[in-house]
């Protein structure tokens, strides 16, 4: 007997999803950063055994768009609803229900069994947990709920165990040797993108989008070119810095963790572009691969 499906990850902005994605895979499949948005797209993770394959869908966090790059990060976010086989909603310690009371609803709603994750359960007493149980039991009543931290890796082997057992019998979805869906260029992005949010403040990160134009792959060495995008002239101003500084800096944090993520020789050259407003350019969200529609 085989067993395959599509285990979803769903809940607000900055709960732990991405932790909880990599801790369950086992490699650093999404990139996490203490902001907000850090995951914009839906992101497969896939774990495979002699008799199982578990597809992990990692989304963004749900919010209320502002523009249309949050608009096709909601539809990512809504879309793991319509095909999950498990769906895992994650929740923290310091998360409240009320901030998306529409998306809980949608969550109630679906047939897929339910397991509500309270992440980062080292952060608060017992007393505290027992409480925060009792209301998410009246909150979502059919989910099966797990406190976990997912960052010390407490009861995540217990979420892996309750997942194969809820699996349907399926042949696999994938090869058996594929750990993800995306291309060796989308990993590059995020890459960069991740040393982005980690070394600017207010709103440069989230007006950044990552391109690689040139990705060639030699026998000891990847060559990549890769443009920053930014929507004013002051950030990209702001992101070069004094003397190309700030992203020369960028440029080799990014270099070291796209070697250890390929184990190659890496040669990164950084472009920064702007292109005014391109989070709401429906031509331009698809070329970095936004679903609009």
């Amino acid at each position: 007997m085989h067993k395959s499906g599509f285990v979803n990850i769903v809940g607000n902005p900055n709960v732990g999803k991405s932790t909880l994605m990599n801790a369950l895979v086992g490699e650093r499949i999404s990139i996490i950063t203490s902001k907000a948005q850090t995951t914009r797209h839906r992101i497969l993770g896939i774990v495979n055994g002699d008799d199982f394959q578990i597809v992990y869908s990692d989304t963004p966090g749900v919010l209320k768009p502002n523009y249309r790059l949050q608009e096709s990060m909601l539809k990512f976010s809504t879309s793991a609803l319509t095909d999950a086989d498990v769906l895992l909603y994650v929740t923290d310690v310091f998360d409240t229900y009320e901030k998306n009371k529409d998306f809980v609803e949608q969550v109630n709603k679906n047939g897929a069994p339910l397991l509500l994750i309270i992440n980062k359960i080292d952060l608060i007493d017992e007393a505290r947990l027992i409480d925060m149980v009792d209301k998410w039991k009246e909150v979502m009543p059919r989910a099966e709920i797990i406190p976990i931290s997912a960052v010390n890796k407490f009861n995540v082997e217990h979420v892996f165990k309750r997942i194969k057992e809820l699996l349907p019998e399926s042949p696999p979805f994938f090869d058996k040797d594929q750990l993800t869906d995306k291309p060796a260029r989308f990993f590059v992005t995020e890459i960069i993108r991740e040393k982005v949010l980690l070394n600017y403040e207010k709103e440069i990160p989230y007006s950044v989008e990552v391109e690689v134009e040139q990705f060639l792959e030699e026998d000891n060495l990847i060559r990549i070119n890769a443009v920053i995008y930014v929507e004013r002239d002051s950030q990209k101003g702001i992101i070069i810095g004094h003397g190309g500084k700030s992203l020369k800096n960028v440029g080799t944090q990014a270099r070291k963790d796209i070697e250890a993520f390929f184990d190659k020789k890496v040669f990164l050259e950084l472009y920064v572009k702007v292109e005014k407003d391109w989070r709401n350019k429906d031509n331009k969200l698809r070329n970095f691969g936004y679903n609009l529609s």
